[in-house]
């Protein structure tokens, strides 16, 4: 997926895309997730926010 067909998708906020990771990575954020007893989205949504903010 390039970066125009990225920004065209996601335009309406309502809107989401899917991205596949490592089953072994997908299996570390489910038992972050459970032991924060929190959803997985706000597991992948800290963790991408945290490494793009050292990006920049």
């Amino acid at each position: 997926m390039d970066k125009e067909s990225i920004l065209n998708e996601c335009k309406d906020p309502t809107q989401s895309i899917t991205i596949e990771i490592p089953c072994a990575m997908a299996e570390r954020i489910v038992k972050l997730a459970e032991e924060k007893k929190t959803p997985l989205s706000n597991i992948l949504i800290e963790a991408l926010d945290t490494f793009l903010r050292k990006q920049g």
